[in-house]
């Protein structure tokens, strides 16, 4: 991969902190301002059991221990590890905001406080008036405290977080049981991703969505405003390695998200791709009427396409076999926080060298400085939300209640990642499971409106309903299934039934639990979880789901798990209608002990005879691209 000299432009340092923060790096990669302030670090904290803070005065008083900030209570980086229910968690900081911020707008500049993500409902009060509130555990939010703080003011920041247990609400992996159990495990409650605060003027950029279109060697580029004003213009300008490319411009006064075209000439197209994950710089500007800038964000974006044709999904025209790995996004000292940013980049990394060329990621909605990671890398990704949680909640055939805030968190997320080239696809919901009957559902209802809002958020990658187990849209994009028969022949076999137009899916003995499938693109996304922990070898026999599991039957040795792993792919890689796979997994997590790499990511097998299996050509890119 080339060196891009503005990629080193996206990562400004904070303004001074008066401490070494942790995760000290820029945490919104694809809009970048150069002033900020890192608010990670320590923060006053206290533990609320009963959720009765606010009427004790928490929100007033000083807190009776700390925490360090961006990691969760429960994880031992936080200081605190306290792995019980935490219904509501109280924090507290004081902040002074840098004064030479007043040079962004004078008496219109805007301090903006974010949040990374706060799990699960957040209310964030600055100098006691409430500023924002925000129900999600995954994605960010942001608030505005004009009228509350401004350059050079010291205000204190308090927010509380609550976590409810019993009720529904997206959890992705996190254990509705005080201890891990199967593959759930421990929860994060608070804050843990970064918090840090940035200025902008009145009249300023919100996040660009940046559109590629390789046909057309163009990026459209959409630029929400919070304010038209009277003679300003938007600029987006392109640059790569070489210098300038290309730039364009369009009144900002008329419209409230002014959309620009940039063409790239054809001597500078040059797409992304899994080979050449080639990054063009992308510089917005809003200028006054006199061309004098009032407010800039740094960007990048890769030209690069996703079509449907059959049951083919291409990339660039091409038929790109998708060798995907669920990675879950868990360290053993951070739980969901990544210990540090090169953690983000070795998972990235760990996957390529074990062969695959992407991930599936799972039950979670990642940091987004991972996608910096894999857009850098050439990584492909499918952007998935943290559903479950919200299962068992009523008889068999109506238990699963997703909520509204399912589909709000969900938009916030689309938001966030639209214009990362390494996504190929959305999945916001994993192995829904309740039985079809003669009624819509809550959960018929939740997962038609997650799938069409993701289709009006964007139309240009495609959507897989619900990743395994429950297809309930009939339109969807894209079938899978689950699999993790461990017997090779056994799994060809179930496997096969693509060309006769009858996939494997997943079925219930009482009754269906899928809308029929209509011919899509198919892949089997989960399979493998084959068990191998060289410690406990010896006691290879059995299913131990609490302290030491894997799916199936456990391998006696090493070489059963390579013998194993060959078996269950070449049956993916030697089917020409299937598009990918995706197997789990890339870590062991807590007591799963089914990844290529143990939990602190070292090595526990020949990583070199995974990848060997998985780099011979698959039949599905041997073929001419004709729909299948």
């Amino acid at each position: 991969m080339s060196h891009t000299p503005f990629l080193d432009l996206l990562d400004p340092p904070s303004a001074p902190t008066g401490a070494d923060v942790p995760r000290p790096e820029y945490p919104r990669p694809q809009v970048v301002r150069d002033r900020w302030l890192n608010l990670n670090g320590t923060w006053q904290f206290e533990i609320d059991p009963g959720d009765s803070g606010l009427e004790r005065g928490l929100r007033e008083r000083e807190l009776g221990g700390t925490i360090t900030v961006p990691f969760a209570p429960e994880s031992e980086l936080s200081g605190v590890e306290n792995t019980d229910f935490l219904e509501a968690v109280w924090y507290r900081r004081e902040v002074t905001v840098p004064a030479d911020w007043a040079e962004v707008g004078g008496d219109d500049t805007h301090v903006l406080l974010h949040f990374g993500a706060v799990d699960h409902d957040a209310t964030v009060w600055v100098d006691g008036t409430e500023v924002v509130r925000h129900r999600g555990g995954f994605t960010p939010f942001t608030a505005d405290l004009h009228g509350v703080a401004a350059p050079g003011d010291t205000v204190t920041v308090v927010v509380r977080a609550r976590d409810h247990r019993g009720i529904p609400q997206a959890r992705g992996k996190q254990s509705g049981l005080y201890a891990n159990k199967d593959c759930h495990y421990t929860r994060t409650t608070g804050i843990w991703q970064t918090v840090w605060m940035e200025p902008v003027p009145g009249a300023s950029l919100r996040r660009p969505r940046i559109t590629p279109d390789l046909a057309g060697h163009t990026f459209d580029v959409r630029v929400p405003l919070t304010q038209n004003r009277r003679g300003h213009r938007v600029v987006v300008s392109v640059s790569d390695e070489a210098g300038p490319v290309a730039s364009s411009s369009v009144r900002a006064d008329l419209d409230l998200a002014p959309a620009v075209r940039v063409e790239i000439p054809a001597d500078r197209v040059r797409p992304w791709s899994t080979r050449d994950p080639h990054l063009y710089g992308v510089d917005v500007q809003l200028q006054d009427a006199d061309g004098g800038v009032v407010d800039a964000v740094r960007s990048y974006a890769g030209l690069r396409s996703v079509a449907i044709d059959g049951k083919a999904v291409r990339i660039n025209g091409e038929p790109v076999f998708q060798r995907l790995v669920l990675d879950q996004g868990y360290w053993p000292e951070s739980l969901m926080t990544a210990p540090s940013d090169a953690a983000l980049l070795r998972d990235v990394e760990l996957g390529l060298e074990a062969g695959f060329n992407g991930a599936r990621l799972h039950q979670k909605v990642f940091e987004e400085r991972y996608l910096f990671h894999a857009d850098r890398l050439g990584y492909l990704v499918w952007g998935e939300f943290g559903d479950w949680g919200a299962g068992d909640f009523g008889r068999r055939d109506d238990h699963q209640r997703p909520t509204t805030s399912f589909v709000t968190e969900w938009l916030e997320a689309l938001e966030r990642d639209y214009s990362h080239p390494s996504i190929i696809g959305w999945c916001p919901l994993n192995e829904t499971h309740q039985l079809l009957n003669d009624r819509i559902t809550q959960l018929d209802d939740v997962t038609r409106g997650m799938f069409l809002a993701t289709k009006l958020a964007d139309p240009s990658r495609p959507v897989l309903d619900a990743s395994g187990y429950s297809h309930r849209v009939l339109e969807t994009d894209v079938w899978d299934s689950h699999n993790y028969e461990q017997e090779p022949a056994a799994f060809a076999e179930q496997v096969g039934g693509l060309a006769s137009g009858a996939p494997y899916a997943n079925v219930y003995d009482e009754g269906p639990i899928s809308q029929p499938y209509r011919g899509q693109p198919y892949f089997v996304s989960e399979y493998g979880g084959i068990w191998w922990n060289p410690e406990e070898a010896a006691k290879a026999a059995g299913d131990d789901r609490a302290e030491s599991w894997g799916y199936g039957q456990r391998v006696a040795d090493e070489e059963g798990f390579h013998s194993r792993f060959a078996g269950l792919t070449d049956a993916l890689l030697d089917d020409p209608l299937m598009f990918g796979y995706c197997y789990t997994q890339l870590t062991d997590v807590f007591q799963e002990q089914n990844g290529i790499y143990r939990f602190d990511r070292s090595e526990k097998l020949d990583v070199g005879r995974v990848r060997a299996v998985q780099q011979r050509p698959a039949a599905f890119e041997k073929g001419d691209g004709a729909p299948a």
